[in-house]
């Protein structure tokens, strides 16, 4: 007798072979059967007209937080996501000593654009190593989560308050790499790190991970390349822009040095960047000479973003626009009104060196959000180029007056990068072997970012939109791919013993819906979201997580563990040397 059933569904298996009709058992969490079933079950679920698919996976996200006042991970979960992978770019909640705990919030709050009042108050604290924290989350979530181990909490752990002022000793690297290997040991999936120049602390200090040599960075490699760590996770400036050479050189050697792949955030297909994205698909070309193995991830839809000139976001990324930015508010807003402050800061926004930031530059596309003063009434909704030309001013100055009104806390919606051609070099991407589907960003930059909706837009497009990939090779970029370059253990794919990480949604209607502002994160902060569209069930290892579009109480995801929940992603090694 089977837990659960799943009657008449189209199955779309992961794999990338033909859909088909057949029925799905699921027996203790797992897929006991598929084909014409019989056999009774305890509760069946009729999906005739429905696609069945395995749950997606999403190989960038920062929920290592938010787990813990919101167990659903939404809107993740809401858009089919069954398994998604934190701990990256450096930053992990551990280990922590209490000492270290501080600086830890900080960083988050600064780099990651957390709630301060939520790290404090919605965060217990009760580890210190990454296996206590590991313990601390398993049994408490909705949906699988597996850790990377990050650079920033080694740091603050074996340095203290030296870890964002100098590079380490040979002591202290040796104490890094073996809380390390003692994390991957106890599940850690791997290791992350940052060296992007636009991170800073909260004291306008580099972020710990950035004061780190190329040689500490490639012996924590190797430290991770003892245990059954499953890849390695690094940003760069030239994630941004395009790669120099000594960054190509460093990231190869650092897959090299941990023998497993390396994934790297955000290869973004800007119409007009053809060059960058040729220079940052190189990186991938050059690790496959010499053994290693790097891999891009790409996202297949834009995110919805919202700007702001008072909170951390992609402005501050704008070529040296963080000057200004990194201002006391009272001094920012005087520099904004400066006409000589305001030209420097167009001509650099327009740098034609900006890379894959310069898209923010396009400030006539801009949606004005949520305004505040009585000079921005009825401005919410409307294009700034259609207020500048209203009022006979540039979109530029347009722009910065409506943020200067309401005291720079307006909401500007960013505009999509969905011309033709954008789309014609994502669906290049998608064949590249080197590009991963995926990396939201979820958990971060909650009131400005929601990248969590991309399944639900990308299958929409493909199945009634612009039709540019099948519904088999779609489903499989955001299941079974990302499953296979992690080695994940009986996930991605809907196959007898694998776990029952089921979506099943309805065709006919699959979308993200319109993005709002919610107040539900402690300490009384807001986040972006989307509701999801056409989703009718999430089922996470065999239990209901979401119905309807709304998640259920059931927190049935697990820790996934290396070794444990991991197959091994070792590359062989070679005698080759870089060229």
């Amino acid at each position: 007798m089977f837990d659960y059933l799943i009657k008449g569904g189209y199955l779309v298996d992961g794999t990338g072979a033909p859909g088909r009709l057949a029925d799905i058992g699921i027996k203790d969490g797992l897929i006991a059967a598929i084909g014409k079933l019989a056999e009774p079950a305890s509760e069946t679920f009729n999906a005739d007209g429905l696609v069945v698919c395995p749950g997606f996976i999403d190989p960038h996200t920062h929920y290592d937080a938010q787990l813990f006042w919101d167990p659903a991970l939404q809107p993740s979960s809401l858009h089919g996501f069954t398994t998604v992978i934190a701990g990256n770019c450096g930053f992990t909640l551990a280990p922590v000593l209490p000492q270290n705990v501080d600086y830890v919030r900080h960083v988050l709050a600064r780099v990651e654009g957390m709630s301060m009042e939520a790290l404090v108050s919605g965060i217990p604290w009760t580890w210190s190593s990454f296996g206590d924290f590991l313990d601390r989350v398993e049994g408490r979530i909705g949906i699988n989560m597996g850790f990377f181990v990050g650079h920033t909490a080694l740091r603050a752990q074996a340095m203290g308050a030296e870890a964002n002022k100098r590079p380490a000793s040979e002591t202290e690297l040796a104490h890094m790499s073996r809380l390390l290997e003692d994390s991957i040991a106890a599940g850690g999936l791997g290791f992350s790190s940052s060296q992007l120049s636009t991170d800073f602390d909260d004291e306008g200090n580099p972020i710990a991970s950035r004061l780190a040599a190329p040689a500490e960075l490639i012996e924590l490699c190797k430290a991770a390349g003892k245990g059954p760590a499953i890849g390695v996770e690094m940003i760069v400036d030239g994630c941004m822009r395009s790669f120099s050479d000594a960054e190509i050189d460093l990231l190869v050697s650092m897959s090299r040095a941990a023998r497993r792949p390396l994934n790297w955030n955000l290869l973004n297909a800007d119409a007009s960047a053809t060059q960058r994205i040729a220079r940052q698909l190189e990186l991938s070309e050059r690790a496959r000479r010499v053994g290693a193995r790097i891999a891009a991830l790409s996202m297949p839809v834009s995110a919805v973003q919202a700007e702001s000139f008072l909170t951390y976001c992609p402005l501050h990324m704008l070529p040296d626009w963080s000057k200004v930015f990194e201002l006391p508010v009272d001094e920012r807003m005087r520099q904004l009104r400066e006409p000589a402050t305001r030209k420097w800061l167009f001509e650099r926004a327009n740098d034609p060196n900006a890379g894959a930031v310069g898209r923010y530059a396009r400030f006539g596309l801009y949606t004005v959000g949520e305004t505040m003063s009585k000079e921005n009434e009825g401005f919410e909704g409307r294009k700034i180029e259609d207020i500048a030309r209203q009022s006979g001013k540039t979109s530029f100055d347009t722009f910065v007056d409506i943020a200067l009104a309401d005291d720079l806390k307006t909401s500007f919606w960013a505009a999509p990068v969905d011309d033709d051609t954008t789309w014609a070099n994502r669906r290049g991407l998608w064949d590249n072997e080197d590009v991963l589907v995926g990396g939201s960003d979820a958990g971060a930059h909650l009131d400005r970012h929601c990248g969590a909706t991309y399944p639900t837009r990308f299958l929409g497009e493909m199945i009634r939109g612009r039709k540019l990939l099948p519904i088999e090779r779609a489903i499989q970029k955001l299941s079974d791919a990302p499953a296979r370059f992690f080695g994940l253990k009986g996930r991605g794919r809907i196959a007898p013993g694998y776990n029952a990480d089921v979506v099943v949604f309805d065709p006919a209607r699959i979308d993200t819906g319109r993005a709002a502002l919610v107040n539900d994160i402690p300490g009384g902060s807001i986040r972006l979201t989307a509701e999801p569209v056409g989703i009718i069930q999430v089922m996470v290892n065999g239990k209901v997580a979401v119905k309807d579009g709304k998640p259920t109480p059931a927190t049935a995801g697990k820790v996934l563990r290396s070794g444990r929940d991991t197959e091994s992603t070792a590359l062989r090694e070679s005698p080759s040397r870089v060229r």
